[in-house]
């Protein structure tokens, strides 16, 4: 498949997960993102897209411990996204 092709794929698949939350925190990701990512990269995140969402989600807003497949700086750059200071 060629890069053009496989990204439109990848686009649909980040924004169509299930759930409003998980399209905009991982379609948002994308979005943001995926211009500049290297083939590599591109492999690593539609392996990720095979993850559960909420597992997705729990890794990138730290509820969760990040296995260290996935852990790395691709998903500290999903992490920039996911982080809401708290006001004080």
């Amino acid at each position: 498949m060629d890069h053009a092709t496989r990204l439109k794929r990848l686009k649909f698949r980040s924004w169509h997960r299930g759930t409003k939350e998980a399209d905009l925190m991982i379609g948002g990701f994308f979005d943001r993102f995926a211009a500049d990512w290297t083939p590599a990269e591109l492999d690593w995140f539609e392996a990720l897209l095979e993850e559960q969402d909420v597992d997705i989600m729990g890794w990138a807003i730290g509820s969760l411990p990040c296995p260290p497949a996935w852990d790395g700086p691709m998903m500290a750059r999903m992490r920039t996204l996911s982080y809401v200071p708290v006001a004080e």
